[in-house]
Parts: structure tokens; sequence; C-alpha cells
């Protein structure tokens, strides 16, 4: 019955520092962003290449939730990548601080962890070699 995932949803705290991080650090196209007056509220919808979606909302006085460590809830949000090192690479280029590279025990593949603005926890997971 489920397919795929179709979007993520994320309240930042600053919504132009978030806006700037996902679609200039990490370079999503934006789909649509609309300011709802009556919510005092900005959604932006940014596409991922899969076709996934990930939504960025604003809400004035939106309560903290804890992430760390091991708080219930969403752990992390994974983005695969074909090139960890290069793409950590990219990201300190920019200013952002990434963890040191770790080895998946289960599957042998690359990953690391770096945040963004509210401090949610987000990886870049190495795809599997292409086989020809």
């Amino acid at each position: 019955m489920l397919k795929r995932i179709h979007h993520a949803a994320i309240i930042c705290a600053d919504y132009q520092v978030s806006r700037h991080f996902y679609t200039e650090v990490l370079g999503l196209r934006i789909i649509a962003e609309n300011y709802r007056e009556e919510r005092q509220s900005y959604k932006l919808d940014l596409a991922l290449p899969d076709g996934a979606q990930l939504e960025l909302f604003s809400f004035p006085h939106a309560p903290l939730r804890p992430s760390r460590p091991e708080a219930q809830g969403l752990r992390h949000l994974a983005f695969e990548v074909d090139d960890v090192q290069a793409c950590k690479a990219h990201l300190e280029s920019l200013g952002v601080i990434v963890e040191l590279i770790r080895i998946d025990e289960f599957t042998g593949r690359r990953y690391t962890f770096f945040a963004d603005p509210d401090n949610l926890p987000l990886e870049l997971y190495e795809a599997p070699p292409h086989v020809a």
C-alpha cells in the first residue's frame, strides 16, 4: 500500500535562516512559498531530486521539542548522497559543522551527521555503489 515518503515537515524557529540553509546550503529547489496571514505562518515546499519533498513552516511561539539525546519522536532525517566525504567537505566549506564520518556496521556504508539551524539532526548516508 505505502509507496514512499511524500514529504517531511519541519517547524523552524527562524524562517529566513532555515530558508537560506535548505535552499542555499543544501541546494533544494523551491516548489512553492506561501504566507498564511491567519496563522502568521510561512509554508515553503522544497523538492528533493527523487520527487520527495520537505516542508518548512514558521509558527509564532512554537514550543521547543527535545531532539537529543535519544528523545522519543523523529530521531533524524537522512539524505542519500553519492559521496559522503565530498558532501561533508562542501558543507564544511559553507561553515556547517559536520561530525566525523562513520561506517554503518550492518551495511558497510559511510555516513555522518550535521544539524540544521534549529539543531535538527540531519544525516548524509552514502548510496550503494553503482554496478555496471
